[in-house]
């Protein structure tokens, strides 16, 4: 049985006339094979896909073959079962939803993950900065970071505020796959703050490297998956809403006027038929 992988890739990148080549892409994903969804706009690609290891290299390989994408990074996890069920490709006026009008000339600079873990194991006088969401960092995030209380990335116009005092302090953003931080970097530069950094290849990048390290409990996918491990050990961080039970599980209630996303282990899962608290 061929194992399931999927391969998450972004880039910065000028793409004229985005419509013809949101038509072909798509032709050609269905073509070959993939699940996934990429998100597409003048400004570049975004995307996370998912297939067979031959089909997914095919699509590595492929994609750098265009001049535009031939430095892309790929990040590959694995997955028990294909974690898409459509193949989507969908022109956007951003390739990540952001409202920030920042110049991606000043983006903090890139510290690779080797480099994050060593100025760690140093203890080094820095700040880890989160720029997701609170429900992912609720289930996973680097030991004694910052973390936000922002919904969507859209309200990350609110962190320069939130920790004005660090503005001359050495500050590294990190988020999934590195995308957010593109933005969220040059945000702050261009908000006052003298000394900040992103985190290479985000999250998927470091634990892929160095797992069971400075990584805690599980990472948010946005995919049918939502959580995957950062490691062999693992310790959630979270708890069943049920019965209390360490757990990184998310799951959406079943009732539909709620379709909340809570944290709930398999057995309350099924003793309480897929419902949040408030629901039963």
């Amino acid at each position: 049985m061929q194992k399931i992988l999927t391969s998450s890739f972004y880039k910065y990148v000028e793409i004229k006339e985005p419509e013809k080549f949101q038509t072909k892409h798509l032709a050609y994903c269905k073509r070959l094979g993939v699940k996934g969804k990429i998100h597409l706009a003048e400004e570049g690609i975004n995307g996370t896909i998912s297939g067979n290891e031959t089909q997914i290299d095919k699509y590595e390989k492929d994609l750098i073959k265009n001049k535009l994408f031939k430095n892309i990074q790929f990040k590959r996890t694995l997955a028990d079962k294909l974690p898409f069920r459509k193949t989507i490709v969908r022109l956007r006026k951003e390739i990540v939803s952001s409202g920030l009008d920042v110049n991606l000339k000043n983006k903090g600079k890139y510290i690779t993950p080797k480099e994050l873990k060593k100025a760690l194991d140093k203890k080094e006088d820095l700040i880890l900065l989160d720029a997701r969401n609170d429900y992912e960092s609720f289930v996973g995030k680097f030991k004694n970071a910052i973390t936000p209380k922002i919904k969507t990335f859209k309200e990350f116009k609110k962190v320069p505020k939130l920790i004005s005092r660090f503005k001359n302090t050495k500050i590294v953003t990190y988020c999934t796959g590195g995308i957010r931080c593109e933005k969220a970097s040059a945000y702050l530069k261009e908000n006052g703050f003298k000394n900040i950094f992103q985190l290479e290849g985000g999250i998927l990048s470091y634990i892929n490297q160095f797992p069971d390290t400075y990584f805690e409990g599980l990472c948010f996918v946005f995919d049918d998956r939502l959580t995957i491990p950062t490691g062999s050990n693992v310790k959630e961080i979270t708890y069943c809403m049920h019965c209390k039970t360490p757990s990184g599980r998310y799951i959406n209630c079943k009732n539909i006027s709620c379709d909340e996303m809570f944290i709930c282990c398999e057995k309350c899962d099924l003793n309480f038929k897929h419902k949040c608290r408030d629901c039963i």
